[in-house]
């Protein structure tokens, strides 16, 4: 029997736990948020409450715990905390967040659907992605992401996440949870302009780490006219037009620079 009932605890553990990931290591709960709450060996104390306007729950024995603001496994705490003063000697408590209120965010930009969503759970940026359809063919490399620090003073913190990083390189910890009340703005990708002699003279997608002979091999490559050893740019910079001459083939261009590809002379 003892045997079992340490299976029982340890299992009763690891189900809080998993409950708690599930609602996200940083979620915290709030207004209109469902909680499950399961006290161990009293199951005539387990409940499921709705938080109230004010940011508490009604328990049955402890009454009124205010909650809001304060993550799930600190829920957990609380209410063990309330229980064990008089009422239950060494309480388990596990919490999980049944319902999730409605969190609204918008996400703008480069996305096929732009606009307002719901959150009716743990999201993070590519699901949000995801809901709003995807990224343009246009989609820059940068997502801004701009979030309410703290609700009450109404500051705000900006974070800027490396799309490509996420996207290609499989670092997920880009993959930045999405908070209730963040605005996300998908930037759009710059341009790089290929002209002179070259097979498909065009507007080509600005990407990170593009050299001029990557540029010239978009546009299809040098023809038969080309001067290769006469390559210029001409960029932009403080509102002013730069040129640059017989610039090297590994050189890496930025966005908006032209290459202009002369026509050889012999």
């Amino acid at each position: 029997m003892k045997g079992n009932a340490f299976f029982v605890v340890v299992l009763f553990l690891i189900l809080g736990t998993a409950s708690c990931l599930a609602a996200g290591p940083d979620y915290l709960v709030g207004q209109g948020d469902v909680l499950k709450v399961t006290v161990y060996d009293h199951p005539d104390l387990s409940s499921t409450v709705r938080v109230n306007n004010d940011g508490t729950i009604n328990f049955p024995l402890v009454g009124t715990l205010q909650i809001e603001g304060i993550s799930v496994s600190q829920v957990s705490e609380r209410v063990a905390n309330a229980l064990a003063e008089g009422y239950i000697v060494n309480p388990q408590v596990a919490v999980f967040v049944e319902e999730f209120r409605s969190r609204k965010v918008i996400i703008m930009g480069q996305v096929k659907n732009p606009g307002l969503y719901e959150l009716r759970g743990p999201t993070t940026l590519l699901e949000l992605i995801s809901q709003a359809g995807g990224l343009n063919p246009d989609a820059g490399e940068t997502v801004s992401i701009t979030r309410r620090q703290d609700a009450a003073s109404g500051q705000e913190q900006m974070l800027k996440v490396d799309l490509k990083t996420l996207t290609q390189g499989g670092d997920s910890a880009n993959d930045v949870a999405i908070l209730d009340g963040d605005s996300i703005f998908v930037t759009q990708a710059g341009n790089v302009y290929v002209t002179g002699e070259v097979k498909r003279p065009n507007a080509y997608k600005f990407e990170r780490g593009t050299s001029v002979i990557k540029a010239i091999t978009m546009a299809g490559g040098f023809t038969e006219l080309a001067a290769q050893g006469r390559v210029k740019i001409i960029r932009k910079s403080g509102g002013a037009e730069n040129q640059l001459n017989n610039v090297p083939m590994h050189m890496l261009v930025l966005p908006e620079d032209v290459i202009v590809v002369p026509e050889s002379f012999f």
